[in-house]
C-alpha cells in the first residue's frame, strides 16, 4: 500500500492516543520504552505525530519497503528476541483467523506487564470476532469504532490472561506439513493448506520441452516451481520471487531436495518494481488482490510488463489468470506472440513469446511466397489467441 493511500485501520488504530485514553511511552532507551508495531504499515496516521521508540515488523516486501522509505526502523521478525518486552505493542492483524490469534498471543508475550496491546481490525475483515477473540484470550479494556473499523485494547496482566489458550494460540502459525506431507506450510500464506486450482491447471499445461534459466513469480510455498521442475527437465536454474518473507522460507524448505540438483535462488522481492535478471522461461500465477484484499488487476499487469522486460528475446511466459481479467493490452503491448493454450474452471492458460529483435528478423531473408501473403492487423492476431469470432 502507498504511504499516503487512505488506510482506515491504521487511522483507527491511532484514535486512542488521539483522544487521550492512551498514551505514548516516554522515549529511552531500554526496551520497556519502546513500541512494537506488528504487520505495520506506513502511512500519514504512522507519521502525524512522533513515534519515539517506534520498531516495524512486516514481512511483506511492499509494505516494508515504504516503511523504510518513510525512515521507520524494520526488524526480520527472524531475529527477534524471545524475551524482549515492550511498553506498547500495535497490532494490524490479517484476514485468517487462525494467523490473526497467533499474532494475538506473539503480541502479549512480546509486552511488558503493565504495557499495552493495542489491535485494530476492519469490520469487513472480521473486526467483531477478532475482538472477541482477544477478550477471550486477555480481557478488554476498552474499544473504539470508525471508519468502518473497530480498535480494542488491554493492559498485560498476568491474572487476566488464559495461559492455556495463550499457549494453544501461540502454536496456530507452527509451520505444519500439508497434502500427506509432500509440502509444508502455515496459515495465512495464499492457498496455504491446499493447491491453488489456478496453479495446478498451468502446471497440468506446462510443456516438457520448456529449458534453461527459468522464474517463478509469486511463488507462494513452492508448488509451481516444484511442479516445473519434475516436468521439465531442461530447466538449468530457477528464481523463485514471492513478496511475503513467511511464504518464501516454506518455498525455501519445500525445495531442499531440488536444490542439491541445480542452482535455486530465493528473491523476498516486489515483482512489480521490475527484475534485475533475464530468463529464458518465466511461469506465473499472479496476484489480482492487495494485502488488505482489495481488487487489484494492476498488479498483474504489472506482473506481465516485469516478465516481458526480464525475457531474452523468444523467451516464454506461461500464465494463469481468471478469465475476466483485463491482460490482453498488456500482453499484446509486450510480447511477439500470445495465445490462449486452454479456459477452464473459469481460468486462462496464456503462453507469449517475447518477439526476436527487428535488427535479427531483417537479418533473416523471407521466403518470397511471404511477401504475397497480406500479415493479419493487430486486432486480428487479438482476436484469434483470444478465440473470438
Amino acid at each position: 500500500m502507498a504511504a499516503d493511500t487512505r488506510d482506515p485501520a491504521l487511522e483507527t488504530l491511532f484514535l486512542p492516543f488521539e483522544h487521550g485514553l492512551l498514551k505514548w511511552p516516554a522515549e529511552g532507551g531500554a526496551p520497556a520504552s519502546t513500541v512494537l508495531f506488528l504487520r505495520a504499515r506506513d502511512g500519514w496516521p504512522l507519521r502525524q505525530q512522533s513515534r519515539p521508540g517506534l520498531i516495524c515488523e512486516q514481512s511483506f516486501k511492499p509494505d516494508a519497503e515504504a516503511l523504510e522509505r518513510s525512515g521507520w526502523t524494520v526488524a526480520d521478525p527472524g531475529d527477534a528476541v524471545p524475551d524482549t518486552r515492550h511498553a506498547l505493542v500495535l497490532v494490524l492483524p490479517p484476514r485468517q483467523r487462525d494467523e490473526a490469534r497467533a499474532l494475538f498471543a506473539q503480541a502479549l508475550q512480546r509486552c511488558a506487564p503493565g504495557g499495552f496491546v493495542v489491535a485494530c481490525i476492519a469490520n469487513d475483515d472480521g473486526a467483531k470476532s477478532g475482538e472477541g477473540d482477544f477478550r477471550k484470550l486477555c480481557g478488554l479494556d476498552g474499544n473504539l469504532t470508525k471508519h468502518h473499523c473497530r480498535v480494542f485494547w488491554v493492559k498485560r496482566d498476568d491474572a487476566k490472561i488464559d495461559a492455556a489458550l495463550l499457549a494453544q494460540w501461540s502454536t496456530l502459525d507452527a509451520v505444519r506439513p500439508i497434502l500427506g506431507g509432500r509440502f509444508v506450510s502455515r496459515p495465512g500464506v495464499f492457498a496455504w493448506d491446499r493447491i491453488d486450482p489456478a496453479s495446478q491447471l498451468l502446471a497440468e499445461h506446462l510443456p516438457a520441452d520448456l529449458r534453461g534459466r527459468a522464474a517463478d513469480l509469486g511463488a507462494g510455498y513452492g508448488y509451481l516451481s516444484d511442479e516445473l521442475l519434475k516436468r521439465c527437465p531442461g530447466i538449468a536454474s530457477l528464481d523463485l520471487y514471492e513478496a511475503e518473507a513467511r511464504a518464501l522460507e516454506l518455498a525455501r524448505r519445500n525445495l531442499a531436495d531440488a536444490a542439491a540438483r541445480l542452482p535455486l535462488r530465493y528473491v523476498w522481492q516486489d515483482v512489480t518494481a521490475g527484475l534485475s535478471e533475464t530468463y529464458d522461461v518465466i511461469v506465473t500465477n499472479p496476484p489480482f488482490h492487495a494485502q488488505q484484499s482489495a481488487a487489484r488487476p494492476d498488479i498483474g499487469r504489472a506482473f506481465i510488463a516485469a516478465a516481458a522486460a526480464a525475457l531474452v528475446p523468444g523467451g516464454r511466459l506461461w500464465l494463469v489468470a481468471n478469465r475476466n481479467l483485463p491482460y490482453e493490452l498488456e500482453l499484446d503491448a509486450n510480447f511477439g506472440s500470445v495465445r490462449i493454450v486452454a479456459q477452464q474452471q473459469g481460468f486462462k492458460i496464456i503462453e507469449a513469446i517475447k518477439a526476436v529483435a527487428a535488427t535479427l528478423q531483417r537479418a533473416t531473408p523471407a521466403p518470397a511466397a511471404r511477401h504475397k501473403k497480406r500479415a493479419p492487423s493487430r486486432a486480428a492476431e487479438a482476436r484469434n489467441w483470444r478465440g473470438d469470432a
